[in-house]
């Protein structure tokens, strides 16, 4: 991103807002909170953090949002409220995609959906490919541990100084964890795997012989790497 030099506005991050409203599906606010309309339903750049249950005080009181931070031609912070469809298709999504992928540009779309549903699409620019996502199931998920999950996939994929690690990084729980382990436990019965495959697996990419021994982020990075495996075994 180039920097310009001389007299300009403060450099601070750009919110964006996600709201239905007549045939837009998401806005900015001006100085004296006026909406300013944005039109285009795709915003490209690359995310650099994820903020699951943030609490937002507003004129009913306190709200949990979820914020998406993207630096594209500036940084834009994606707000949205942690139950509404575009946070649901969002984490959705991102879950799909393994650490590699969150870490290349991606794009950002809105998508109008019934009343003032708007649902959230990612896309890799480079091929227009959309990231496919199902719903089924949706009402089953705990979306808070998903949260948890995407967040720790997202923000510990980053090179984020001591400050900004004390904003986004949420360690996952006993229990979390617990289920990941059990996760992967699924996924290796899938493919296959022996109990010596996946140990010798584990010491090649991580120097550890045992899940019980990876880091947060290890241990999602290699789920990831096994739903990478069960999808092109389906493809072939």
């Amino acid at each position: 991103m180039q920097v310009k030099l001389g007299f300009g506005a403060i450099p601070k991050p750009q919110y964006v807002f996600v709201k239905k409203d007549n045939d837009c599906c998401w806005y900015m606010l001006a100085e004296d909170n006026r909406r300013i309309p944005i039109y285009e339903r795709a915003l490209t750049g690359v995310i650099t953090g994820i903020e699951v249950d943030r609490e937002v005080e507003n004129t009913f009181g306190l709200d949990k949002k979820t914020n998406l931070y993207i630096l594209a031609d500036k940084p834009y912070i994606i707000q949205s409220g942690n139950d509404t469809y575009f946070s649901k298709s969002l984490l959705l999504s991102l879950d799909t995609l393994t650490s590699q992928q969150v870490s290349n540009p991606l794009t950002i779309s809105v998508k109008p959906g019934d009343k003032t549903v708007v649902f959230c699409n990612i896309y890799d620019p480079v091929t227009y490919q959309s990231i496919g996502v199902s719903w089924d199931g949706h009402k089953e998920i705990d979306w808070q541990a998903l949260g948890q999950k995407v967040s720790l996939k997202i923000n510990g994929n980053q090179n984020l100084n001591q400050g900004q690690r004390k904003i986004f990084t949420n360690a996952i729980t006993a229990e979390l964890r617990e289920a990941f382990i059990v996760q992967s436990d699924t996924y290796l019965a899938q493919l296959n795997w022996t109990p010596d495959q996946g140990r010798e697996f584990l010491q090649q990419q991580y120097g550890k012989r045992s899940r019980l021994q990876l880091s947060d982020t290890e241990l999602i990075d290699f789920i990831d790497y096994l739903k990478l495996q069960l999808t092109q075994s389906y493809q072939t």
